[in-house]
């Protein structure tokens, strides 16, 4: 089978969406939703986001220095897109979408999503300009996850938490887990444990 060739542009798909949450000594809180994200190191725990310099949580972001990555449900995909489409400088997007903003010990202003399966404090280290956007490189300063997604030794079941990726304009729920880290060369007892592979 053929190709065609295309201009450059933002092929990468799926991506995470996320609804990234701010505040400041000045701003009250904010969320934004975002699909330019990423994991950047796992020694410290480091992640980046991009966001428009003319997105109202930018300002926020940078005066700041912190904000959380919010993980989004099947449950959040409407008030992930609505905070997608309207400015938080037109009004209190908790409120707007029913959201209950989430105090996490390690920020200073801002919160998380209390309905998020999943959140991320982070700590701004380098800003750097791109061009359309400006990323925020951050340290990961703690992670809170919904207790029933969690067994009692702390291993997160995220196959329960109904995640949900963004693909060129588009929400999709992720199906069934189709492999495991090592699924390749991995044993039969493994396979059966971990998959239920017969």
């Amino acid at each position: 089978m053929g190709f065609i060739t295309l201009k450059p542009g933002t092929m990468l798909a799926p991506t995470p969406v996320v609804m990234v949450t701010c505040a400041s000594e000045a701003a009250a809180p904010n969320i934004i939703t975002l699909a330019w994200v990423g994991t950047v190191c796992s020694e410290p725990p480091m992640l980046s986001v991009s966001v428009r310099p003319h997105r109202h949580s930018y300002e926020i972001i940078r005066d700041s220095g912190e904000f959380a990555v919010n993980l989004v449900s099947r449950d959040l995909v409407k008030a992930t897109d609505l905070c997608g489409v309207k400015s938080g400088r037109d009004g209190d997007k908790f409120a707007l979408c029913g959201l209950t903003p989430l105090p996490l010990e390690e920020l200073r202003f801002a919160p998380g999503i209390a309905e998020s399966p999943a959140v991320l404090a982070c700590r701004v280290e380098r800003e750097v300009p791109l061009g359309s956007h400006s990323m925020f490189v951050a340290h990961i300063l703690g992670v809170h996850v919904r207790e029933d997604l969690a067994d009692e030794g702390g291993k997160v079941d995220f196959g329960r938490a109904g995640l949900v990726a963004y693909s060129h304009g588009e929400y999709a729920g992720l199906s069934r887990p189709l492999g495991f880290f090592g699924f390749s060369v991995a044993r039969p007892e493994i396979l059966r444990r971990r998959m239920g592979k017969k």
